[in-house]
């Protein structure tokens, strides 16, 4: 991975972008605030590429976070990303977006457990653990929708520290499950930087084969979605499923 490659990550509220060689950020963006991923998503990769003096078409590939997450800004996110990637005939990869998150955290600890949580509403959340190594990365929990106490019960280990998003909201949980309150996302680098430090680590992400049917990890539904599956009884046609 000698060229450079963009990073996109859509999954909260805060908007990032990346571009640089693998495993370095050489430049890169990030905007926090609810309903600004369509306004400010192409305008950050613009701003990011202009830095290093390149264009699309001369990426390598892109990399793109991969939920769970927000519904809408996910689909932003890999709306932008499956564009470039098709006109400018470029690989696409995907990472876990709770992936990138927790790395921001483990690239100070080293191979200690991290965790991280996004909030999902209802009392739940997207939550996931790894274990950060030079070159792989282990997936103790896999990414699920499940409440931060049924996180505490699945989890095979205790993690040293616990990434979340609306950390004030699961505060009192994670600081008795951890000893520890947990590290808001406005306080490690930006995702989309994690993405392209992940890049080359083996287990850490999927190749995208199919650019007009691949879709994110949604973690669920979106409501409106789930409303109206609910009112008729059966899924809505042609609407992206969150995996089993």
């Amino acid at each position: 991975m000698g060229g450079v490659w963009l990073a996109i990550d859509t999954a909260t509220e805060i908007v990032s972008v990346a571009a640089g060689r693998p495993p370095a950020a050489e430049s890169g963006a990030h905007v926090q605030g609810a309903r600004r991923h369509a306004a400010e998503v192409i305008r950050l990769v613009d701003f990011a590429l202009s830095r290093l003096g390149v264009r699309p078409r001369d990426l390598e590939g892109i990399v793109v976070g991969d939920g769970p997450g927000s519904f809408t800004g996910l689909r932003i996110g890999w709306a932008a990303a499956k564009g470039l990637a098709q006109e400018a005939g470029l690989e696409l990869r995907a990472v876990p977006s709770l992936m990138a998150a927790a790395a921001g955290a483990a690239f100070r600890l080293g191979p200690d457990p991290v965790a991280a949580c996004f909030d999902a509403l209802r009392g739940q959340v997207y939550g996931a653990l790894y274990v950060f190594h030079p070159d792989r990365v282990d997936t103790l929990v896999a990414p699920a929708l499940l409440t931060v106490a049924e996180l505490t019960r699945v989890a095979p280990v205790r993690p040293r520290v616990v990434v979340a998003d609306a950390a004030r909201r699961y505060a009192g949980e994670i600081q008795q499950w951890i000893g520890a309150a947990p590290i808001p996302l406005e306080s490690l680098p930006p995702a989309a930087t994690s993405l392209l430090a992940l890049l080359g680590r083996e287990g850490a992400g999927r190749a995208i084969d199919d650019l007009v049917t691949a879709e994110p990890v949604y973690g669920r539904p979106a409501e409106a979605q789930a409303k109206w599956e609910a009112r008729h009884g059966r899924p809505l046609p042609d609407s992206p499923r969150p995996p089993n």
